[in-house]
């Protein structure tokens, strides 16, 4: 009867996942494996010829890194302008690092190059590796080395992140505060600010002429002439004595103040015409368009007074694109704020739908850019393979965010669930399927290869952390997503992900994998021809 149900892969793959997440909750001075842990429930699973097949954890992992693309696709560009100098170095030293060790190893220890080369894709945990390996020795020793040392290749790095806190002496809390902090210097905090204007350089100037926007940086919602309150239009003129709030950062404020008057402490009425709301994004024919296109002041007389994204206050300048999901905070008459709605969607149900044409059709995509084969010479070429190609199209889609009708987004509810779901998915078949010839592995080669490999995995992830948090700085979330997308490890981001609520370990992870990727078919590449 038991063994019936464990030959049936649905009921094992959900059984193990729900182990899993039983074992990932045992917590042992502090640590625990969290979803991790499902690759060990996985592993034993395996051990006693449980197989859940592998279509399903490719589509598990599709799943997972085509909404880690699309969730990180808006910030990657962005991420590797800033940080590309310090994410290039790291990527190089983990994949340089394992090379050198890997053929070093195998000089002392008498292993010949197809060994090497399966020793480093399994120790790297890298799919895309031993294809290159194998596609260059023809050798079956590629692929017992790879199967030997593929188990810690995994295990090994959901390790090293478990323990990186206690090794490194890190309180994550606070590396997430400094993110925090970091987050806030790039878009500094919107404030808003009422002011008397007392300048006698703008008495009688309308908003227009004054160009308070490219001036200072702020803008002026409304104000107050002789008792009467209304929103502020290019049209507006200011008089001596007038009372006006304007939204802006600390600095642009100060700008303004400087310009037209000073600081009046007193709060705006709000006539009985007018209203402040905060309005969503959900009509796709307005993405993308800027702030200055909608024109809202001129076509409906309200104003923006900022722009929430993705728990970010953003100031509403004229250039800023329009993102589906975006909250604007509205202020105008009560007719035309209705209208301002109807423009822009303002309808939750719509945010909160999923779409799964622009899923399936960037996953084919992806799929598609995976199975180009790129070559350089004869006996030089190298494909991005499954993941690196759902990956890189996902990053691409979502930095494009829109092709006519079509929206390459996805909800964070949505994304959530399809990216917990994938991984589980991906760990439960990993796990089963390395653990079938775990012991038979082992009585052929003994522990030599196993030993090789876990210096392998574990010496360019110590290299690596030693000189990214103490010689780069680098802060310590975004250094374990730069390490496991390093090594191309997708559990051991999802262990990452458990002990954090920081989106920038995935950023991390996303920004570096393609280039490590890249850089360990062109190393296997060089070992297998020159070693």
């Amino acid at each position: 009867m038991i063994e019936s149900l464990l030959q049936n892969s649905y009921f094992s793959v959900f059984l193990i996942i729900a182990l899993g997440f039983m074992l990932g909750h045992i917590k042992i001075k502090g640590i625990s494996l969290d979803s991790s842990a499902v690759i060990f429930i996985a592993l034993l699973f395996g051990h006693f010829g449980v197989i859940i097949p592998e279509a399903l954890g490719n589509f598990g992992l599709v799943l997972f890194i085509f909404t880690i693309g699309i969730q990180s696709g808006a910030g990657f560009f962005d991420a590797f302008r800033k940080n590309g100098r310090n994410i290039i170095l790291i990527a190089v030293l983990l994949v340089s690092c394992a090379g050198i060790t890997g053929v070093a190893l195998g000089y002392a220890f008498g292993v010949e190059t197809p060994g090497i080369i399966g020793l480093i894709a399994g120790a790297l945990s890298s799919t895309p590796g031993l294809a290159t390996a194998i596609d260059i020795s023809d050798s079956p020793l590629v692929s017992i080395a790879y199967g030997i040392t593929y188990p810690f290749g995994v295990i090994g790095v959901i390790l090293f992140v478990k323990l990186f806190p206690k090794i490194f002496k890190v309180d994550l809390r606070e590396e997430e505060r400094k993110m925090e902090m970091k987050t806030k210097e790039a878009y500094p905090e919107v404030k808003n600010r009422v002011l008397k204007v007392k300048n006698a350089t703008v008495f009688g100037k309308s908003l227009e002429e004054l160009q308070i926007r490219a001036m200072t940086g702020a803008m002026i919602s409304r104000y107050v002439h002789d008792g009467t309150v209304g929103i502020a239009r290019a049209k507006t003129r200011l008089q001596e004595g007038d009372i006006v709030k304007a939204v802006g950062t600390e600095n642009s404020l100060k700008q303004l103040e400087l310009l037209i008057g000073e600081r009046a402490d007193i709060t705006l009425p709000v006539e009985n015409n007018q209203v402040m709301e905060s309005l969503l994004v959900t009509n796709k024919q307005i993405v993308d368009k800027t702030l200055g296109a909608l024109n809202l002041t001129a076509a409906y007389g309200c104003n923006v007074t900022h722009i929430r994204r993705s728990g970010i206050v953003l100031s509403p300048s004229p250039d800023l694109k329009i993102k589906f999901g975006d909250k604007l905070a509205v202020v105008g008459e009560l007719e035309n704020v209705k209208d301002v709605s109807v423009l822009i969607g303002n309808d939750e149900k719509k945010l909160s739908n999923t779409d799964f044409f622009p899923i399936a059709m960037g996953i084919v995509l992806g799929i598609l850019l995976g199975q180009l084969n790129i070559s350089f010479a004869d006996s030089f070429s190298f494909s991005l393979g499954l993941t690196g190609g759902v990956l890189i199209m996902a990053l691409v889609l979502s930095k494009i965010g829109k092709t006519g009708p079509i929206l390459w987004t996805m909800s964070d509810g949505s994304n959530q669930l399809l990216r917990q779901l994938g991984l589980l998915l991906f760990l439960a078949e990993v796990g089963t399927s390395a653990g079938a010839n775990l012991v038979s592995t082992f009585q052929t080669y003994g522990l030599l290869y196993l030993g090789l490999g876990a210096i392998i995995t574990l010496l360019p992830m110590i290299i690596a952390g030693l000189f990214g948090y103490y010689v780069l700085k680098v802060n310590a979330l975004e250094l374990l997503g730069t390490i496991v997308g390093g090594i191309t490890s997708t559990p051991g981001l999802a262990a990452i992900d458990s002990m954090t609520d920081s989106n920038a370990p995935s950023l991390a992870y996303a920004t570096v994998y393609p280039i490590a990727m890249v850089l360990l078919i062109v190393l296997i590449q060089i070992i297998g021809i020159f070693i």
